[in-house]
């Protein structure tokens, strides 16, 4: 940051893209420019760093791989062609889409459209993920953090704290989450190159740091929008069993299986929406939202017992 970038984005264009106005016009222009600067900016290689051109004509590094080169796989090539190809039929669906819930975003609550996150990719080199963002301005996140870590440690299902009703969410964006439309915009980190269409969830550091050597083989393909552990039974599976599920489609990565998970994204969705909806009701009978803090700590108990 002491030279004046984030990660290959500029101070100014940052700030005009998710500072305080976030008008939908500017983040469209200055991301389809990002897109066509990154494709001039090739990566060295795979599992090297990857540079990025700054303002001043050079390049900035890119975070290390955190994976040793020789347990990193090459990603099929035809994998990036089938994104673009999607991507570009599906474009006057995503598109409007994308606009309309800039506008909901904006009018539900008051502060940026986007939230910027980092989380880690191929390789295990770092980038940034883009989501509407959904929760309100003075949350705070590190309930969030220490309630994943204990999901890691539990051998229960990785429910949502959405699903207890969490008040840190603005309006709409149980929605939004429920149906993975908080995720639209990582289109363009499908387009950067830093994601799939299909693959494993991308982790945060944080989750990467505490992963033992077998489960950082996840990192060893492109992270996706969608995968085979979201069309399976996402948020009844423990951490292990997703790791499972992520492990197996990396080894048994096809067109036609990327095909079928994408398929079957849309019934995976409703079915998401469908349990969102159930939970909301029995929050309502339950007498309104838990507090996050107290179902951290019920989490925890239940640990101890197991």
């Amino acid at each position: 940051m002491s030279n004046g970038k984030l990660d290959g984005f500029s101070q100014r264009r940052r700030i005009s893209w998710i500072g305080r106005d976030n008008d939908p016009a500017p983040f469209l222009r200055g991301i389809v420019f990002d897109l066509f600067q990154r494709q001039l900016a090739a990566p060295s290689s795979i599992t090297g760093k990857e540079n990025l051109p700054g303002s001043n004509g050079k390049r900035d590094p890119h975070a290390a791989s955190e994976v040793s080169a020789s347990s990193v796989r090459m990603v099929p090539g035809w994998k990036s062609g089938l994104d673009i190809i999607c991507i570009l039929i599906s474009l006057p669906v995503w598109l409007p889409l994308m606009i309309l819930l800039m506008l909901v975003t904006r009018l539900a609550s008051p502060g940026p459209i986007f939230y910027r996150q980092k989380r880690v990719g191929f390789g295990g080199r770092h980038f940034f993920i883009w989501k509407f963002r959904t929760m309100k301005l003075s949350a705070e996140t590190q309930t969030h953090e220490h309630y994943f870590e204990e999901l890691m440690r539990a051998d229960c299902p990785m429910t949502k704290l959405d699903a207890y009703g969490d008040p840190r969410l603005v309006p709409f964006g149980r929605i939004l989450r429920a149906s993975g439309l908080d995720e639209l915009p990582q289109i363009f980190n499908v387009l950067f190159g830093e994601m799939s269409l299909v693959g494993p969830r991308p982790c945060t550091p944080n989750e990467f740091a505490r992963y033992e050597p077998w489960q950082r083989e996840r990192v060893n393909g492109l992270p996706g929008l969608t995968g085979y552990w979201q069309v399976n039974g996402k948020n009844k599976t423990t951490f292990n069993e997703m790791l499972a599920m992520d492990l197996f489609y990396l080894k048994n990565t096809s067109i036609l299986l990327d095909l079928k998970i994408m398929l079957k994204t849309g019934d995976a969705i409703a079915g998401q929406l469908f349990e969102s909806r159930l939970a909301a009701q029995r929050n309502r009978q339950d007498g309104g939202p838990g507090s996050p803090a107290l179902i951290l700590q019920s989490l925890k108990e239940s640990g101890q017992k197991i």
